[in-house]
């Protein structure tokens, strides 16, 4: 039985996931835009060093607690999820071996800096705290806010920061060998995987270069969301 064709663009993306790519554009956009916030809220009030600082940011407001705590930064790794996905189905026909390797490492980096995020275990420990009754029972809290730090900064955020990077210059690479997005495209993310390489939670060189791959990153998601609406529906 034959099989049916499916669409392609003059550029060489698969034309019958218009929708996804859509999509896909509209939250790169989203995810530049979260950027300045982000930034805005570190800058106006710089997250605290000491536990019992945290519980309370958290008693004093809730909601800047969590901002604090990149709230705004789970949102955007969902963003993130929804530019993957368009990017590997543009993308796919130039190498889809590379594309899935990829997409799996992105996916799973994402859902590794979901496990660290501790932000609403912390929300709840600073409850306890402040019910804490006793120096033992608030020793205790503080031990487990202190454990939980530890998680936010540890092994699974490092999984997500390299995996995210390594997925980010596949992507850069496989751009090269297709005629989808432009070269000035590729160089961004190429930069700006480069600079990812290293955690933020690597002391102040990774600070350093996480601050530096913003530009890159910045340019790289407005080209990708121009392009990935261009070949959205109605395009």
């Amino acid at each position: 039985m034959a099989r049916t064709k499916q669409p392609v663009t003059a550029r060489g993306a698969d034309a019958s996931w218009g929708l996804l790519y859509r999509i896909g554009g509209t939250a790169a956009v989203l995810s530049v835009l979260l950027i300045p916030i982000q930034i805005a809220i570190f800058i106006a009030w710089p997250p605290p060093e000491a536990i019992a600082d945290w519980f309370a940011l958290f008693r004093s407001s809730w909601l800047l607690g969590l901002l604090s705590f990149d709230l705004l930064y789970l949102l955007n790794n969902t963003l993130l999820i929804l530019i993957y996905l368009a990017l590997y189905t543009a993308l796919a026909r130039a190498n889809q071996s590379l594309m899935t390797i990829a997409l799996v490492l992105g996916l799973v980096g994402i859902a590794a800096y979901y496990a660290s995020n501790v932000a609403f275990e912390m929300l709840d420990l600073s409850g306890q705290y402040a019910a804490a009754t006793t120096e033992t029972e608030r020793a205790a809290v503080l031990a487990a806010g202190r454990a939980l730090l530890a998680v936010y900064t540890g092994t699974a955020f490092d999984v997500y920061y390299v995996f995210n990077a390594i997925a980010l210059l596949i992507v850069a690479a496989v751009m090269l060998r297709s005629r989808v997005f432009s070269r000035a495209t590729a160089y961004s993310g190429l930069v700006a995987g480069i600079l990812m390489a290293a955690p933020s939670s690597a002391g102040t060189i990774g600070m350093v270069f996480a601050l530096a791959s913003l530009a890159p990153w910045i340019v790289f998601c407005i080209l990708v969301a121009r392009r990935l609406l261009q070949l959205g529906p109605g395009a």
